[in-house]
């Protein structure tokens, strides 16, 4: 942007992006300004206000001056505020354009329709062949075929190689056809989605791809908010808004976004929207989730905006009937769309060495053509020497032109050496393979009626190579519900029965209470009997405790309670208070009322202090019906157990609940009151303006522990065997979440991927690690050796990983050191005197990430907390860059897309936060558990199969086809092909192509049982070891053995000769040739074959029918009258077959070719060292014989699993609460206002807080928490 602008926008800010700072005055103000901007907050915004404090002598237009020179010099770290929004006014933003390649430009503002397709009716054709013949393997043979056209070097038939090709290009579009009808389905559905756009003076029903940057859109309560908005008003007082961001960042909990009070006071009805004429100046699209800075002016007044006042695209509208907004940004600007990443063509790892070998097979043929053709010519002129009398001959030609044209005849003749039907055959392996995965009764989830769903079809090897998976968090590892599980009340361990009973006898047992809600899975017939009987004055305490200590919020449906909470956790302490007979019923500012065992009674809240960082409990003090005043206190066990009086009872049994229940990874939090008298809160409202602090003080000493709750958060089925097996299949497990360190390192241990004998790396600790790396590249140092001879870790640190670690990080942290390449250069300005400073930072931050990505893939287990969907992806990027290794992400919200798209394999769970994630995938499971089946088995099948395909199809077709080299040495290097040329074409076609494939769509080498028994037999893909450059030279050495075996006993059995008792002709010595092979081949894969099946005998006799069947119509003296050059082996087959000695020939072959296979096998199976099956069998009766108990050893100081929950808890609506901002007022005489919009005054100078003492009556309005 130009200086002007930049001033501009700063201007128009109306206030400072960055805190104040007090700097001494530099001889130029740029560099400590740029030094405060660095120290500012990540992503907060541009600089201080210089010129107030810290340069008290520097004039507006020299802040101006200094602000525009930074911009040239360092704009990477400012934003630019140039996204302008102007309300109601399409015309402004549709003139501007900007440019995205050469000279085509397009809309700076995008509309709101997203496509995520890659072809259209008229770029199909086109831009599909265009993205096919990118692959190395497709030019070649296009190459080839454009050669077969020239008559003079034409050595094969036209149908030998266009056919395969033609087939194989049809296969793979019609492939990508169905693929991408499916994203063009989605995009149509996502776009089609309806909603309200204000269109003159009135709102009126559009589709989301109508929707404008611009334009005012109007919200329903449970729709989807389709772009980026900025709040304007809402339905509920003060024009709150609460929304669900489970899309996004994963949490289920309500967050409340707030409109700006002029906003909400004048934008109340139609007319008014329809007039507004607001200015917004922003940072341009970004894919900052948490962050937003901008302005906006309206009436000549300039307002300050943030990430609190803007509503996502992808979040929810919850407990809110109508809100409005503004689309600041729309389409792909949005921020979700930001992070979603481009559509990546994945290749497996196979794929890619086969590109190799290709490129090998190819410069190899090149070379022998190119040797032969030498050899063409020096024959030519030899011949023409030694025998002058057929020099005739060789009148309009030269051994160089000889030469030239040999050598592209050998090139097509050759061509064969590369087998196209391979990759046809290919795409029907992976189709079959495919069909198994979606036919697969094990991975069909009934209570949903989901089916595993093999969305690529081109993966699936790769699926048996895996070594690190990627997983999401919430709804992928948890199920998104928090349940009551257990409680320790007065000592006593309640809960522990749990399960022992069914949903009817729960509904008999809980009938008397006509508030439950049969969702509660606590169970104790002990304590129920305790509650109904109500002479238990600690479980009455520990009950009202659950029923008031809390900010949830409550409205009543369809008759029924229905409650909403900052946190899943919450929600589920309320719950199961309701359930077990003291309910939440409805709050006011200042009263609660709850129902005791069927009596209402109203609480007096006196004062309510949320969850922080720094105080971990909640604390509420409430004055009773009868007048007496409670504190009632819930939150870490570490805080509340400090604060207990002296006595301390029931302490200990407390203790050992605590750790009873952290042994079974539940969520705990310790409840505990106390009885404060008059004189002592009359005290503390005298110094009301104080009262939390003094509250914290008065609750030093808590007069009685009630006891202990244990939450679960549900895991979904099966998800710590599963994590288990894949770590002892050589895999290592990642979780990348969005939610909080404490809640995401708790589901760590439920899920077993952390174990208590782990060494858990934090920042601090890993800040050592990595600070050398940070360093060891410094500018200032003349010397550029590394710092430590073995890498970046520090060797005096590198025990430490040797044994069982986790590293557990935060965004924040990784904010600074991951790299993101593919983020835009910003332009550097001649002259600069930081650029150099800029690219050493550059590399300082690479260095830094390879550092830390070598930490981190040393450890067992990695959980990445709170990070956004971008740095998912870049965290998946990192470990592919640095450590090359092949990594699967799973998740199942759009919150996961991105990583999905990074990773080599993609699944994405049909799950609770909707379906984004799956049309991003390659797979599609219902569950997490089943990644067993689709690794262990159909993983480690696939690979199993497509890597003896492989090793067979290339050993086969040398076999075959390499006898044109030998019988080039016999004809003059002439290129004249030995074999007919119908067998070339259906060589691997149809004689030798159906066992192979039947072997490579059901080979097994061990049952589905076996498999996930034994895991460890995973590994051998993990390490290549079924397939690579060494078998496939193992492979051309073996088949070049068995065409030197069939060329040189048929030449030696059969010389040249010629009779008509006698075979020796030169179809007949072809035919001999091309049987040998066909049988050798043959029984080569019947040795081969470990799964025997009636189809893979079929196959081998059809193989063998096709062989006897072809060979007769391609060699009838009928066909040869039709087509002479077509057909040029009339009854060769017939001559040379029905011949003894050719017969013995052929068995001959086949004895010599088979007897080092047979020999290896032999010595294999007997001197060799044992399978990996085998040895793992005998370990497993071993440790069958040693069976040891292990016991978990929790840590008294833990912090990771003692009350994480208050760790992890963050403040829910009690700021609200407490200002009265939240509360609906019910009044039937209350004006009506647009969409029954009412209006609850704020507490302040014109609306005084109630009195505290007053007590609530009748006559007051029935007030309700929404």
């Amino acid at each position: 942007m130009s200086s002007r602008e930049f001033a501009q926008a700063l201007q128009g800010t109306g206030h400072a992006p960055l805190r104040m700072t007090s700097h001494p005055p530099a001889p130029w103000p740029g560099r400590s300004l740029l030094a405060t901007a660095r120290k500012a907050p990540e992503g907060t915004g541009s600089f201080p206000q210089a010129g107030r404090r810290g340069y008290p002598g520097l004039t507006p237009a020299g802040r101006v001056l200094s602000l525009c020179v930074l911009s040239n010099c360092f704009g990477s770290f400012l934003p630019d505020f140039t996204w302008v929004v102007k309300a109601n006014n399409r015309e402004f933003h549709n003139q501007f354009r900007k440019r995205y390649a050469w000279c085509l430009s397009k809309k700076k503002y995008a509309d709101n329709a997203i496509k995520t397709a890659k072809y259209n009716i008229l770029t199909f054709i086109p831009l599909n062949l265009f993205e096919q013949f990118h692959r190395l393997a497709n030019l070649y043979f296009l190459f080839v075929i454009t050669l077969q056209t020239i008559p003079e070097i034409s050595t094969l038939p036209w149908f030998a190689l266009i056919l395969p090709l033609t087939i194989l290009l049809g296969i793979r579009g019609i492939r990508d056809l169905i693929d991408d009808i499916a994203r063009h389905r989605s995009d149509w559905e996502i776009n089609s989605r309806p909603c309200e756009i204000l269109t003159g003076r009135s709102f009126s029903q559009k589709k989301w791809r109508d929707i404008c940057v611009g334009d005012i859109v109007c919200l329903r309560k449970d729709t989807f908010v389709p772009a980026d908005l900025l709040l304007l008003s809402s339905s509920e007082p003060n024009s709150l808004c609460y929304v669900e961001t489970m899309d996004i960042d994963g949490e289920t909990n309500l967050k409340y976004r707030q409109a700006l009070l002029e906003t909400h006071k004048e934008l109340a009805r139609e007319e008014k929207m329809a007039a507004f004429d607001g200015t917004v100046t922003c940072e341009e699209p970004n894919s900052r989730m948490h962050s937003f800075i901008g302005t906006l002016e309206w009436r000549g007044e300039k307002y300050s905006l943030d990430s609190e006042k803007i509503l996502l695209r992808g979040s929810r509208i919850r407990n809110t009937e109508t809100c409005y907004g503004l689309v600041i940004y729309a389409g792909f600007d949005s921020k979700i769309m930001r992070n979603c990443g481009k559509i990546k063509v994945k290749k497996t790892k196979l794929s890619r060495l086969m590109d190799r070998i290709v490129l090998l097979l190819s410069l190899s043929l090149i070379l022998i053509s190119f040797c032969f053709a030498i050899a063409s010519g020096i024959w030519v002129e030899k011949f023409r020497q030694e025998h002058s009398y057929l020099a005739v001959f060789f009148e309009h030609t030269s051994a160089a032109k000889h030469a030239f044209f040999a050598f592209w005849g050998f090139i097509i003749l050759l061509s064969l050496v590369l087998p196209m039907s391979m990759l046809i055959t290919f795409e029907f392996i992976y189709l079959v393979n495919s069909c198994f995965i979606n036919w697969d009764v094990e991975m069909y989830y009934a209570p949903k009626d989901t089916p595993a769903k093999a969305r690529s079809t081109s993966l699936n090897d790769q699926l048996g190579q895996i070594q690190y998976v990627f997983s999401d968090k919430t709804g992928t590892l948890t199920q998104n519900i928090m349940t009551f599980k257990k409680c320790c009340i007065n000592g006593m361990i309640y809960g522990s029965d749990n399960g022992n009973t069914t949903g009817q006898s729960m509904e008999a047992l809980l009938n008397w209470n006509k508030y439950h809600n049969r969702k509660l899975e606590f169970f104790d017939q002990s304590l129920i009997d305790i509650i109904r009987q109500n002479n238990d004055a600690a479980v009455r305490e520990f009950m009202c405790l659950l029923a008031l200590c809390h900010t949830v919020m409550v409205e009543e449906k369809e008759s029924q309670l229905v409650y909403q909470a900052a946190s899943p956790d919450e929600e589920a302490l309320v719950t199961a208070a309701r359930n077990l007979g003291y309910a939440f019923l409805s709050r006011t500012q200042d009263t609660i009322t709850i129902s005791e065992l069927d009596m209402e009674r109203t609480y007096k809240v006196l004062a309510l202090l949320d969850f922080n960082s720094v105080r971990k409990r909640m604390s509420i003090l409430v004055r009773d019906p009868e007048g007496c005043i409670k504190l009632y206190t819930k939150g870490a066990d570490t805080v509340i157990l400090e604060r207990l009086h002296q006595a301390r009872l029931n302490e200990a049994t407390t203790v050992k609940a605590l750790d009873s229940f952290a042994t079974d990874t539940l969520r705990t939090l310790c409840l505990a009151s106390r009885e404060v008298d008059e004189d002592e809160y009359s005290l503390w409202s005298k110094k009301y303006h104080a009262a939390s602090v003094l509250l914290q003080n008065r609750a030093q000493e808590l007069d009685q522990l009630l006891g202990a709750t244990a939450i679960e958060d549900k895991l979904q089925d099966g998800v710590p065997e599963t994590i288990q097996m894949l770590k002892r299949g050589g895999i290592k497990v990642w979780v990348l979440t969005g939610d909080k360190q404490e809640t995401a390192v708790n589901i760590g241990f439920a899920c077993q991927l952390l174990t208590d004998d782990m060494n858990i790396l934090e920042e601090s600790e890993i800040r050592e690690f990595l600070e050398p790396s940070w360093y060891s590249n410094n500018s200032l140092a003349s010397s550029e050796e590394p710092l430590y001879e073995n890498g970046s870790i520090p060797p005096f640190r590198a025990p430490v990983l040797h044994g069982k670690t986790a590293l557990v990080v935060t965004g924040d942290f990784l904010e600074k050191i991951l790299h993101d390449e593919g983020k835009k250069k910003s332009k550097k300005k001649g002259g600069c005197w930081d650029c150099h400073r800029a690219e050493v930072e550059k590399d300082h931050r690479v260095l830094a990430e390879k550092a830390f990505a070598e930490l981190a893939t040393s450890c067992q287990a990695v959980i990445c907390c709170r990070v956004t969907p971008k740095q998912k992806a870049l965290i998946v990027q990192m470990v592919k860059k640095h450590q090359n290794t092949i990594s699967l992400a799973i998740g199942d919200g759009a919150n996961d897309v991105n990583m999905i798209k990074t990773a080599d394999i993609g699944v994405g769970i049909s799950g609770q936060e909707g379906m984004q994630a799956v049309q991003c995938s390659d797979y599609a499971l219902a569950q997490f558990r089943f990644l067993q089946q689709l690794l262990f088995v159909h993983g480690r099948w696939s690979y199993l199969r497509i890597c003896k395909f492989l090793r067979y199809f290339f050993y086969k077709t040398f076999a075959g086809m390499m006898v044109q080299i030998w019988f080039a040495f016999y004809t003059g290097f002439s290129a004249q092909p030995l074999l007919e040329g119908w067998f070339l074409a259906l060589y691997n076609v149809f004689y030798t192509s159906y066992p192979v494939f039947f072997m490579a769509i059901l080979e097994q080498d061990v049952s589905a049982k076996k498999s996930l028994q034994f895991p460890e037999l995973y590994k051998v893909g993990q390490k290549d070891m079924l397939f690579n450059l060494w078998t496939f030279c193992v492979s051309f050495i073996h088949g070049s053995f068995v065409s030197l075996v069939n060329f040189y006993i048929a030449s030696w059995a059969f010389g040249d000769r010629a009779s008509t008792h006698v075979v020796g002709d030169y179809q007949s010595f072809a035919m001999i040739i091309a049987t040998a092979a066909v049988v050798t081949v043959t029984a080569e894969i019947m040795m081969d074959i470990k799964f025997w099946t009636v189809f893979n005998v079929l196959a081998i006799v059809a193989s063998f029918a096709l062989y006897s069947f072809f060979s007769y119509l391609t060699q009838s003296f009928q066909a040869y009258q039709q087509a002479p050059t077509a057909f040029q082996f009339p009854d060769a087959s017939k001559n040379a077959l029905t011949d003894p000695t050719a017969l013995l020939v052929v068995l001959l072959c086949l004895v010599v070719n088979i007897t080092p296979s047979l020999t290896v096998r032999f010595i294999h199976s007997f001197a060799g060292p044992r399978t990996m099956t085998e040895n793992l069998q005998a370990r497993n009766m071993q440790g069958k014989q040693k069976t040891v108990e292990l016991t978990s050893h929790i840590r008294r100081d833990s912090l990771w699993r003692r009350s994480g929950y208050a760790f992890s808890h963050r403040g829910g609506y009690a700021d609200l609460i407490s200002r009265g901002a939240s509360l609906r007022v019910k009044d039937p005489h209350a004006r009506p206002q647009l969409n029954g919009f009412c209006r609850a005054p704020l507490p302040g100078k014109g609306n005084p807080t109630p009195a505290k003492g007053n007590a609530v009556t009748a006559g007051h309005n029935v007030v309700q928490l929404c």
